[in-house]
């Protein structure tokens, strides 16, 4: 898959398990189902998806910046795992803000890579002066 494909599909799976997650459409979709029955259980498969999108978005943001730096594959599965591993481990009192802080994690390293596209256009910038 293409950066796009994995950026699409990381974003709409985010999207898709944060709606799922605090709102109550799928409480709602389990009970007209006749499921009620694991509605309690819902969020254990849910937060997982919803880090493991995220995790799929940094990655596809590794790849769009045209691989700058280290391959982040183990620290996004890492991070994934964290997050998910904590959010069990407090019971689930504090999902909303672990899943901002996952959030601004995705949204930090966005930033980070696009340093790095700037600072090495502008060092190929300057390196094609001094040639000139």
């Amino acid at each position: 898959m293409n950066d796009k494909k994995l950026l699409r599909a990381g974003s709409i799976g985010a999207a898709i398990a944060a709606i799922c997650c605090f709102t109550p459409a799928l409480v709602v979709l389990v009970g007209f189902a006749g499921l009620s029955a694991i509605v309690g259980w819902l969020d254990y498969g849910l937060f997982p998806i919803l880090f493991a999108s995220m995790g799929l978005v940094a990655y596809a943001l590794y790849l769009r910046s045209g691989r700058k730096g280290p391959s982040p594959t183990v620290v996004i599965v890492a991070a994934t795992v964290a997050f998910s591993a904590i959010l069990f481990w407090l019971e689930f009192r504090y999902a909303l803000r672990i899943s901002i802080a996952a959030a601004a994690a995705v949204v930090a390293y966005a930033y980070y890579l696009r340093a790095c596209v700037r600072r090495q256009s502008s060092q190929s910038a300057d390196t094609k002066e001094t040639i000139s």
